[in-house]
């Protein structure tokens, strides 16, 4: 068993919540992980600490440790409840596995969530894939185009990433699925969800489409969230494609403004005249694109557009390792 990462489900899993228990949210692990290694210490080390261990060798206030004993109390519960839904084939990956996404860290560095919930095979995580985003209203001739360019991508070999919501994610996730193509989507909601569709759970148990979130797997959907993950989508890609977007406002302007400033990978836009946000962003050095492009993601590769090395980071912060 790696401990490690039964700490990390122990203390940032949101199931089995209540009662005083309040598990700790990405950033409040980050921090939490920079105390712990400044002590020589790994997340396992600290699952039989006291209350007097926590404040006195961790030297935390009293409300904070008591916060983490109600996270450890609830060990026994939340293992029964992964158990559950591991028969309903809901597994859990944290950031001390081998098997949580590499892209992901390569990229993102402690941006990274400490864990993941997901259905389906994480070996799709090695593939290069194409992301795609957009509007959840889309047109007939936003879905063609969609269509066209994932047909395109995946003559090159690139399989799809995605956001699993409704528009334009859905539109390439089918697509990239009655091609044959490796599919992965990254939800913002309810996992068990989706896994109520006969056909997803198909593409799932052949091994073509892998689901993840960040939150619990029955989760309500939350704005927040869905901006967050954004993030992953072009992390995990070695392109994206902006099929719409607004202009200042909506996720998909957020995510694609936010991946031209940190330059997780190459960005491309429909160049469509009739949206305003593709505009800014062709303007903003997203590469403008139309229906004849030829699916190439590396031979468009701008300078301004590759993606910046990753700055250095304490990648043992969330993996649960000991400094070297």
């Amino acid at each position: 068993m790696n401990t490690n990462s039964q700490a990390i489900k122990i203390f940032c899993s949101h199931l089995c919540v209540g009662g005083g228990v309040s598990p700790l949210e990405p950033s409040e692990w980050g921090e939490f992980t920079k105390l712990l290694h400044g002590k020589n210490l790994e997340p396992s080390d600290i699952l039989d600490y006291s209350l007097n261990d926590f404040i006195n060798i961790l030297q935390i206030d009293s409300p904070f440790a008591e916060r983490l004993i109600r996270l450890i109390d609830r060990s026994a519960s939340l293992a029964f409840e992964l158990g559950k839904y591991e028969n309903m084939g809901v597994r859990v990956v944290t950031r001390a596995d081998s098997e949580y996404p590499l892209r992901l860290k390569k990229t993102l560095g402690n941006l990274c969530p400490p864990l993941f919930y997901y259905a389906g095979d994480l070996q799709l995580l090695s593939e290069q894939c194409v992301g795609y985003v957009g509007s959840r209203t889309v047109d007939e001739c936003d879905a063609d185009f969609t269509k066209k360019i994932v047909a395109k991508t995946a003559q090159r070999g690139f399989g799809v990433v995605t956001g699993g919501a409704r528009g334009i994610d859905s539109v390439s996730e089918a697509e990239g699925l009655r091609l044959g193509c490796p599919v992965i989507a990254f939800l913002s909601d309810s996992l068990m969800r989706r896994l109520k569709n006969g056909a997803t759970v198909q593409a799932v148990q052949g091994g073509r489409l892998l689901l993840l979130s960040v939150v619990k797997p029955d989760a309500g959907f939350n704005a927040g969230i869905a901006m967050m993950r954004n993030r992953y989508i072009y992390a995990q890609s070695v392109g994206t494609v902006v099929v719409r977007s607004d202009l200042n406002k909506g996720g998909t302007w957020t995510g694609a403004t936010e991946n031209l400033r940190h330059g997780w990978c190459t960005e491309f836009c429909w160049d469509n005249e009739k949206y305003l946000g593709n505009k800014e962003l062709i303007k903003r050095n997203a590469i403008p694109i139309t229906v004849d492009w030829d699916g190439d993601v590396f031979a468009y590769r701008a300078e301004e557009s590759k993606p910046a090395d990753p700055a250095p980071t304490q990648m043992s912060l969330f993996d649960g390792k000991k400094p070297q």
